[in-house]
């Protein structure tokens, strides 16, 4: 008997190894179309009871999550971590995309033909498939600026019919449109200056945007003065797009720059915590001029440690 359960457990485990074998050797598509397996199964009647509940307006969150989870993944520089994430990211689209298959409007396959045949559209100086864009780019401007003419003819041409004025009557398009209101207003911005740019309606140097932004600071003092809640709320508007639009003018992603601000302050304000525990007190206790000076402790720190990271120096383990 022994001796049969000792072979009875090498030929399993020899079938595991013969299969994690196997697995390694499945192209992309393949291990595509296992994920949308998986994910249909969550779905069915005897799947998950969490998965069988959530619907396009549940996932919302776990889709704008999963965007900025890979974008810090990216910024760790741990390619194990960035390909996990892309993997949840990928998840979110296979969901929303078997949700939509069980009510019979799309499926996966639509999702990714629509994408395939717009890459293809849109770059016709590669492709050569010439229908609204340039058969040839110069450069990566001219290849922007084609992008922009081949989206602008697209919705021209679905949008036929759809303004109420009749049959075959275009509806009245923008060059802004696209831009979706449902972005984070720094990217938002962000994207309608780069839009209005790509036409030629931009500063032509950065010194425009920089005193661009002092006049908007003057603007803000001046109806502060005033205690006008609604004017200070448009100029500081005014201000915070004049900073997204100078972020743009310097190929600066706002979005990333203002997450990376947060993260900064947020490692001082654990330092400067941390030092007033060390000290027997709370930070929270403290008097202004003390937080002050731990401030500008956790800042002298901080550099000295990216100091340390930069020079290779071995830091306290």
């Amino acid at each position: 008997m022994p001796t049969r359960r000792k072979k009875s457990k090498k030929r399993i485990e020899s079938r595991r190894k013969s299969k994690q074998t196997k697995q390694k050797h499945l192209t992309p598509g393949q291990w595509f179309e296992k994920l949308v397996a998986v994910q249909a199964r969550l779905r069915a009647p005897n799947g998950c009871p969490w998965d069988r509940e959530q619907t396009h307006q549940s996932l919302r969150t776990y889709l704008i999550e999963e965007a900025y989870e890979v974008v810090e993944a990216l910024e760790s520089r741990n390619d194990a971590k960035f390909a996990e994430e892309m993997g949840d990211l990928l998840l979110q689209i296979v969901f929303h995309s078997q949700i939509a298959r069980e009510e019979g409007r799309f499926t996966v396959a639509e999702v990714i033909r629509e994408i395939h045949d717009k890459m293809i559209r849109r770059h016709p100086h590669v492709f050569g498939k010439h229908v609204f864009g340039k058969m040839h780019a110069k450069d990566s401007a001219e290849v922007l600026r084609n992008w922009e003419q081949i989206k602008a003819e697209e919705r021209r041409s679905s949008n036929k019919g759809e303004s109420g004025a009749g049959e075959g009557v275009p509806k009245e398009t923008s060059l802004l449109d696209g831009v979706s209101r449902g972005l984070p207003a720094t990217l938002e911005g962000y994207q309608l200056t780069r839009k209005a740019s790509r036409i030629g309606f931009d500063w032509e140097e950065a010194g425009g945007v920089f005193e661009k932004l002092l006049e908007e600071t003057e603007e803000l003092k001046r109806v502060s003065r005033e205690k006008n809640h609604l004017k200070m709320e448009e100029e500081l508007g005014d201000l915070l797009f004049a900073a997204v639009n100078l972020s743009r003018f310097l190929k600066i992603d706002p979005e990333i720059a203002l997450k990376k601000a947060n993260a900064k302050f947020s490692r001082r304000f654990h330092e400067m915590e941390r030092l007033a525990r060390e000290s027997g007190r709370e930070f929270k206790d403290l008097p202004r001029e003390e937080m002050e000076a731990f401030w500008d402790a956790a800042k002298k720190a901080e550099g000295k440690a990216q100091t340390r990271k930069q020079s290779g120096a071995p830091g306290k383990q």
